[in-house]
């Protein structure tokens, strides 16, 4: 993977939370990513509520797709991205899938495929997750994930049934 990138690339960002007001978490974090330096947020989804993908008894998530271009080499991105989860209250240590106050993943980073312990580009379980491929293809239909197919194409294998479309203002 590539280090420090000279030219914008594009990357894609998941933003979910179900905890301490998630629409005003989400949309705050989109905020807070248009403001890390070498980053531009370019489009960014509606906000979408989904029930949570591990254990039931927590509230449901809201979740978005920021698209940006970057300077900030791959592991500097999710660095930043990190920063931001902990500054919002994200605990280090967490249950998995478990409830979040903020969880921001970075999705995809320009053609790079990568997996290590570190970070894997494409993000892992794209492709069966609802409430990550409407909200990315609002942001990038055509987008061709890395070994994965075209955005449009996987979100029509995904059922809708348990992702709804929400109201953008935090209240």
């Amino acid at each position: 993977m590539s280090t420090a990138p000279t030219i914008w690339q594009p990357a894609y960002i998941g933003i979910g939370s179900n905890l301490s007001d998630p629409r005003v978490q989400v949309l705050g974090a989109l905020d807070r990513i248009a403001e890390i330096d070498g980053v531009r947020l370019v489009r960014r989804s509606s906000l979408y509520g989904s029930p949570p993908l591990g254990p039931a008894d927590q509230p449901d998530y809201v979740n978005a797709v920021a698209g940006i271009l970057t300077r900030l080499a791959p592991r500097a991105l999710l660095a930043q991205l990190h920063a931001l989860e902990r500054a919002a209250g994200r605990p280090e240590k967490r249950e998995r899938w478990g409830p979040r106050i903020l969880d921001l993943d970075l999705l995809v980073y320009a053609r790079e495929r990568s997996s290590d312990s570190a970070l894997t580009v494409p993000h892992p379980g794209i492709v069966e997750r609802s409430f990550v491929l409407y909200p990315l293809a609002e942001v990038a239909p055509d987008l061709d994930i890395p070994g994965l197919g075209r955005v449009a194409d996987l979100k029509q294998r995904v059922a809708a049934q348990s992702i709804r479309l929400l109201d953008d203002r935090a209240a």
